[in-house]
């Protein structure tokens, strides 16, 4: 069975920074594409970032120059936090296989 499982939530005041894991069970990364979404309360869901299995990465324009993301464990860095970027934060997998998993969320807070 496979199971993602998001951490490194939390509050922090604009500037600052949190980085979010996706720690995964039951496939390869190096076999699968990640991604993270957001939805903030009365938002639709967005997605911020992706990364290949070869490598290929994506990011909304709004994070551009900010967010990283890297293919161990999915890790999104997330620096020059705004209050905009306040949401819910959810991993995404998409195995080669055609499989697709969500992760439960991890909080994300920015105040001014």
């Amino acid at each position: 069975e496979v199971q993602l499982v998001e951490s490194g939530g939390g509050s922090v005041q604009a500037g600052g920074s949190l980085r979010l894991s996706c720690t995964a069970s039951g496939f390869t990364y190096e076999d699968s594409d990640m991604g993270w979404y957001r939805q903030a309360p009365g938002h639709e869901c967005e997605l911020v970032s992706t990364i290949s299995y070869t490598g290929s990465t994506y990011y909304v324009d709004s994070v551009k120059g900010r967010f990283i993301i890297s293919q161990d464990n999915a890790t999104l860095q997330m620096n020059g936090l705004k209050p905009e970027d306040t949401a819910m934060y959810y991993c995404k997998a998409v195995a080669r296989n055609g499989g697709v998993y969500w992760g439960q969320g991890a909080q994300v807070t920015v105040s001014a």
